[in-house]
């Protein structure tokens, strides 16, 4: 099943949760001020920008917002909200679709980069950021640190969430470093809907290198959009890349003297 399968009407239905989960309030406000401040009064695009839950935000604080989206049920949500003048969106995937123009800011949150399962499209994914990127420009990506140190020998699942009417939990291929992840949700019933996503997780260091093979530096990196420093304990992450600043073109000719007239 193809990803624009999986995030298809009835995912793009049931996405939003206003007030709660990914749009709660302290979960959404620390990541709408974070990148209000890298795009630093520039354009900036959201690879994967789905109904919107951080791209309509950000707008309303005056930063101009541009998407990349594979499925056209999550742009018709988000078009429910805001029309194509205030954010325009390219269908297509964020591993080789280009939008027009160039961007202060790139950014992919919330585990977006591993909805591409393999690292080609992990590495053309950090590519295609820096085709888009002004010369002073920021790619961001949150992600969730792999869990694999809860997982006894044999065991194949994690579950990462528990609370009255929902279960998460992840089960994992450790060959091919995939990851599906399992929501259940439920009443007082003997039944459960269950919505599933596969991904490949990615460690921060092969993700530092997919960025050199890119041309990125990282800039920082903190456990959560606050800045919380990043531990060995950290279960997700917050990094910022930037492209090396251009060279200076009257650098090469610095401090050398210029010949007289004479030849002297």
């Amino acid at each position: 099943m193809g990803l624009d399968e999986i995030w298809g009407v009835e995912a793009a239905r049931t996405y939003d949760t206003p007030g709660t989960g990914m749009f709660a309030p302290e979960v959404l406000q620390p990541a709408l001020d974070r990148l209000a401040e890298l795009a630093g009064g520039g354009r900036a695009l959201e690879f994967a920008i789905g109904t919107g839950r951080v791209a309509v935000p950000l707008a309303g604080r005056g930063v101009r917002v541009t998407g990349i989206e594979l499925s056209q049920p999550m742009i018709d949500r988000l078009r429910t909200k805001v029309d194509e003048t205030t954010i325009p969106v390219v269908v297509g995937d964020m591993a080789n679709t280009r939008a027009p123009g160039t961007f202060r800011l790139v950014y992919l949150v919330y585990n977006t980069i591993s909805n591409l399962l393999t690292q080609a499209e992990q590495v053309a994914c950090f590519r295609n950021a820096a085709r888009h990127l002004t010369p002073d420009g920021r790619f961001v990506v949150e992600l969730g640190v792999p869990e694999l140190r809860k997982l006894p020998p044999g065991q194949h699942a994690v579950v990462w969430h528990s609370e009255t009417g929902y279960i998460g939990l992840d089960t994992y291929d450790v060959l091919r470093q995939h990851l599906v992840s399992h929501h259940f949700r439920f009443d007082d019933g003997t039944r459960a809907r269950l919505f599933r996503s596969p991904h490949r997780y990615i460690w921060p260091a092969e993700l530092d290198l997919m960025a050199q093979l890119a041309g990125f530096e990282l800039e920082s990196r903190h456990a959560d959009w606050q800045g919380t420093e990043f531990t060995a304990e950290s279960s997700s992450h917050v990094s910022v890349y930037r492209l090396p600043p251009p060279p200076d073109a009257n650098r090469a000719g610095a401090g050398t003297e210029s010949p007289t007239e004479d030849g002297g």
